[in-house]
């Protein structure tokens, strides 16, 4: 890949503000497993290579199985994610792909069920931050390290 500006260097104000909302995710209520999910799932749909080579990095480290990470992309195929990750699931495809259909009623409203608004707030702002993030590293030609 052709080497592309740097927007870390070029633009560090910017920077500096997507880690905060990275340090916001981090001191939130999510728990480490869904956030990751909420990651990599989002870089899968989106092609960002940098961002699940490092979020699949972490979630191993977090103790996530092999298993779980081959079978992401099927999630709904497999019995290996709870009711609550299914949800999480699904509304970080859902707001990955806004422009399908957005957030559905149905995937709400289990999410309501299941969570507090804070809590789903939060999902949201991972999944929106996750989606700027591979959108940097993609239109950039991030290396992975």
């Amino acid at each position: 890949m052709k080497k592309r500006i740097d927007i870390e260097k070029m633009e560090p104000k910017a920077y500096q503000a997507m880690f905060i909302l990275e340090s916001y995710l981090h001191n939130s209520e999510l728990s480490k497993t869904h956030l990751e999910l909420i990651k990599i799932r989002a870089s899968q749909i989106n092609g960002c290579a940098f961002c699940i080579n490092m979020h699949t990095t972490d979630a191993l480290k977090q103790g996530e199985t092999p298993q779980r990470l081959f079978l992401l992309n099927a999630w709904r195929e497999t019995e290996l994610f709870t009711e609550e990750e299914r949800v999480v699931l699904a509304i970080t495809e859902e707001v990955t792909l806004i422009s399908k259909n957005g957030l559905s009623d149905e995937t709400y409203e289990m999410a309501e069920k299941l969570f507090d608004g804070q809590y789903i707030a939060q999902i949201i702002m991972a999944v929106a931050t996750i989606n700027a993030w591979n959108r940097i590293a993609i239109s950039t030609n991030k290396p992975i390290a």
